[in-house]
């Protein structure tokens, strides 16, 4: 082999992990989009519930907390239209805000019931099929739906395709771990898992200023449109490269397997791997599922709605870019230190340390969490750092 090109096969494996990465921030920014422009969308596709609220431009140019109290004080069409200046204009409109059960439906119990179910039975896949072919195929699914809801005209719509667009993204996280354990070797795999899990902050922090600021922008007419047209073509081109340059890579066992393949083979070993769901009901397992279902059920319900509730409690405050700084520069920081760090403690202490890493992480993150909802907007953004490096 040409001595450069030898070089550059040593880099392969960081191009796999740059690609998958791509692939699933993009994912995650088309999963987060819809609760950064829910108020834009339900006013074109029409769902959601109706409010008086203060007219965007007064929100912009003008700000006042005693007109937004009166705004926030009419319960009906009526009594909002007849809050006006002392020339009769009027500084409230009755609209759809973007929130409401239908806006929950849409972002929630949507996405999460198929994602979920969609996981399981596309992990299984995983460990029996090649899993670049499918990783390629659900990121594709991911950018198709992602970009054919940038189309939808009825509620009906963007309910179906988001939840095509989580079958697709289901088979991300299972697919790639797997494809990344066997590419590189345990002692970096915290650090590689830690950068791929990156996307999902970068997704998150990317849908901040992509969905407010180039939706406001409202470049060719799209409004809201364009930022779901923009991630969907970006995620089928990454559909595209990771179906023609990715191999599939040989599968090695990791952990505790390869210390049961030295030990040698026994029966009582045997049937463990041949019945999967002995392994699924122990007892470290259950509780992982417990836990990470605690952990995922306050993250998600604070990622669909924090744009929102940040808009509502401080309007007059645009907090976009320090969400995305947030998110997605101080949580990348945190997971890439925090795998990393894991790393050096699986070395000296056995691969169980990460367990106590994580139960400690989530122990300390646990009081900013409740001072990113309970502070002023300085308070918040300022707690709100230290969530992602835990």
């Amino acid at each position: 082999m040409i001595p450069v090109l030898k070089k550059l096969s040593g880099l392969y494996g960081w191009y796999i992990l740059v690609v998958l990465t791509l692939g699933y921030l993009t994912a995650e920014l088309g999963h987060f989009l819809i609760g950064v422009t829910s108020k834009q969308t339900a006013r074109d596709v029409l769902y959601g519930d109706i409010a008086c609220m203060l007219k965007e431009q007064i929100l912009e140019e003008n700000f006042n907390l005693t007109m937004q109290f009166a705004c926030e004080s009419a319960s009906n069409q009526s009594s909002c239209e007849a809050l006006t200046y002392e020339d009769g204009e009027q500084y409230c409109e009755w609209n759809r805000n973007g929130l409401g059960i239908d806006y929950q439906v849409l972002a929630g119990p949507s996405f999460i019931a198929v994602y979920t179910i969609g996981g399981v039975i596309l992990g299984i896949a995983a460990d029996k099929y090649k899993r670049v072919p499918m990783l390629a195929a659900a990121v594709l699914v991911c950018g198709i739906s992602v970009f054919l809801i940038g189309a939808a005209k009825e509620f009906w719509h963007l309910l179906v395709l988001r939840m095509l667009f989580a079958a697709g993204e289901a088979a991300l996280n299972p697919m790639s771990t797997g494809v990344l354990s066997d590419i590189f070797p345990e002692n970096l795999r915290a650090l590689v898992m830690s950068i791929f899990n990156w996307g999902i902050y970068g997704g998150i922090g990317f849908s901040f200023p992509v969905g407010r600021y180039i939706t406001s922008w409202n470049l060719w007419d799209l409004g809201w449109r364009l930022p779901y047209y923009g991630s969907g073509i970006f995620a089928i081109i990454i559909g595209i490269l990771t179906a023609t340059t990715l191999r599939e890579p040989e599968r090695s066992a990791i952990g505790e397997e390869k210390e049961e393949e030295k030990e040698g083979p026994s029966q009582e070993k045997s049937d463990k791997k041949e019945n999967p769901w002995k392994v699924l009901l122990t007892p470290r397992f259950v509780m992982l599922c417990i836990a990470a279902s605690i952990r995922h059920t306050g993250g998600l319900c604070f990622a669909y709605n924090c744009d929102q509730f940040y808009r509502v409690v401080f309007p007059h405050i645009d907090l976009s870019g320090w969400l995305f700084f947030v998110t997605c520069i101080v949580g990348g920081v945190g997971v890439i230190v925090g795998g990393y760090a894991s790393d050096k403690l699986v070395a000296g202490m056995g691969i169980r340390s990460r367990v106590a890493i994580l139960a400690l992480s989530q122990l300390i993150a646990t009081p900013f969490a409740f001072g990113s909802i309970y502070m002023g907007p300085v308070g918040s953004m300022v707690t709100r750092h230290f969530i992602p490096l835990c």
